[in-house]
């Protein structure tokens, strides 16, 4: 990195702080300093509810994703308008007429204590392994391409979310989650045009998604029914819908944010502006990832992006038949650049025949150029569990340190690293908020001030911090990072869906039969989840059902224990 870069990335990091630390210091009751005193406006909604979903793993993993496996990466957020207006028409409203301060509390008026405490736990578990990944997934990218220092990362990182979380509570998530979105989205615009400047001169934009739809990676949408297919039109709108009408609805990082609207058409208007762009966004940052992989259609790229795995492997015992790998796939890159520039001039002379021949060609080479890899990955595997042989997370930070010129690089960083930022700040502030007033102040004897639950929620928020930073420092990826979030909340969203789904239309159902039926579902789902019942998408449903169908059932269980029927 060049000291440009430096510049650019730390001065963008420290503007944020310094910016949400000086907007809103003095929160001195709780109204304030978990609703932001109710003045937010819907664009700062919407903004802030795009920010708190889109981690630095979205930036990371997801053009890793379209460059291995294409767009159709982009269904899983069909069911997201769907949800988004079921929430605008039945949470919102409820939500505000109730005047609450957490999605949870709600379930006690509904139900009893006992129920809002596990809601808030399971929660808490949940959403507190994902703030430490949220921190973890860049750290680790960033250290093993630049070399610095995983841990010092991983806590500077945290030290830097927790000073302006802290002190402003969720009105300073909001402002500068404003300032976040706005540069994390002008980053990927600018890498975008540059990608395409890089092409070669005779492949235009149309061009371009011609070669990248030769080696089909433009194929958007899968019709197939397939419960153990994670990513296909129906997981997306079905299964999907489910995650996401747990995560806007009843996750307190995102329902915090529409609380704090000025009121229920604010806070409708923001989340219909995520319904609205969040698929776009989503479809732009994939097809970022597509122009990186035709850019590599013309120009060299590495058998693994890991460099870290690429190291160890050399290092050991595999070196020369990783070696031998690695001269394969430059021979094959030749030959792959040759072919590109056939299937070109075919395009240009508008011959059918030709392009479906050189069509042809490139996907032979491409099922060679995939075996190569897997080859490669099996090799490294083969040194030991603890290297990461899926690179799919790798690709873009590659992109961006070997091609961006100097400044575009700290930009770029500065994108990733504000994402981060982010989301984890969402995160702990709804962890502190849920721990202060669902479990500390609605379970301590006694009166006390606004000023000591502010206090309360101020320190632990703190706490979550400090604990999110430790788990970032001993998580260990697995598959791709953008997945793992996805898939510690599906374990949990499912359950905790029903739940509320239970309070709202289900009057007839009461506490103490969601509360057994709860914990009966959690254990089934982790052990389904354990033995691969399903795509990690479907638990989502699964769960829900569940919880309902197990709740029913001990409803009129109890019913009849308490009114047998009378024989004659």
């Amino acid at each position: 990195m060049a000291i440009l870069d430096w510049i650019i990335l730390a001065g963008t990091l420290f503007f944020i702080v310094g910016y949400g630390v000086w907007k809103t210091k003095g929160s001195k009751n709780v109204k304030d300093y978990v609703l932001g005193g109710n003045e937010a406006k819907w664009w700062t909604i919407g903004l802030s509810v795009m920010a708190t979903q889109a981690s630095a793993i979205t930036f990371l993993s997801t053009p890793g994703q379209a460059f291995h496996d294409g767009m159709g990466f982009v269904q899983f957020y069909f069911g997201l308008p769907l949800a988004m207006i079921i929430i605008c028409a039945v949470f919102v409203p409820l939500y505000h007429k109730l005047k609450v301060f957490t999605a949870y509390e709600f379930l006690e008026n509904r139900f009893d204590l006992k129920t809002r405490t596990l809601a808030a736990i399971l929660f808490l578990l949940q959403r507190g392994l994902a703030a430490g990944i949220t921190i973890f997934a860049p750290a680790i990218i960033l250290s093993a391409v630049l070399g610095w220092n995983l841990r010092l990362l991983n806590i500077i990182i945290g030290i830097l979310v927790i000073i302006y979380t802290v002190t402003g509570g969720t009105k300073a998530v909001s402002v500068t989650q404003k300032q976040q979105m706005f540069i994390i989205m002008m980053g990927m615009f600018i890498a975008f045009f540059f990608i395409l400047g890089y092409l070669p001169a005779d492949i235009s934009f149309s061009k371009a998604l011609k070669v990248a739809g030769a080696s089909d990676k433009l194929n958007i949408l899968d019709f197939e029914f397939d419960l153990n297919n994670r990513y296909n039109f129906w997981s997306g709108t079905l299964g999907a819908v489910f995650l996401f009408l747990s995560y806007f609805g009843a996750d307190q990082s995102q329902v915090q944010r529409y609380l704090s609207g000025k009121s229920v058409r604010e806070s409708q208007l923001g989340l219909l502006f995520n319904a609205v762009l969040k698929v776009p966004m989503q479809f732009f940052i994939l097809l970022v990832g597509v122009m990186v992989f035709v850019f590599y259609q013309y120009n060299s790229s590495p058998l693994n992006f890991n460099p870290v795995a690429t190291k160890t492997v050399m290092e050991s015992e595999y070196a020369e038949d990783y070696a031998a790998l690695q001269l394969g796939h430059r021979e094959l890159q030749v030959e792959k650049k040759m072919a590109q520039d056939q299937f070109s001039a075919a395009l240009d002379l508008k011959e059918y025949d030709a392009i479906v021949e050189a069509k042809q060609h490139i996907i032979n080479i491409n099922a060679k150029d995939k075996s190569n890899r897997e080859t490669a990955r099996a090799l490294i595997k083969k040194v030991g569990s603890s290297v990461e042989t899926n690179d799919k997370d790798y690709v873009f930070i590659h992109f961006i340190l070997h091609y961006l010129p100097r400044g575009l690089v700290g930009l770029l960083l500065a994108v990733i690293l504000s994402a981060a930022m982010s989301s984890t700040a969402s995160e702990l502030n709804a962890l502190g908020t849920i721990t202060a007033l669902d479990i500390y102040k609605r379970n301590k004897v006694g009166n006390f001030t606004e000023e000591h639950y502010v206090k309360a929620s101020k320190f632990f928020t703190l706490v979550w911090g400090i604990i999110a930073i430790a788990i970032a420092c001993v998580a260990n990826l697995f598959d791709n990072l953008i997945q793992l979030v996805n898939i510690i909340g599906s374990i949990f969203y499912g359950n905790v869906l029903g739940i509320f789904l239970l309070a709202f239309f289900f009057k007839f159902v009461k506490g103490n039969a969601v509360f057994v039926a709860a914990i009966i579902t959690q254990v089934i789902v982790i052990i389904g989840y354990a033995n691969d019942w399903m795509s990690y998408l479907w638990l989502n449903a699964f769960g829900c059902f569940l919880v309902i169908l197990l709740a029913f059932i001990l409803e009129a269980f109890d019913k009849l224990l308490k009114n047998p029927p009378i024989r004659t």
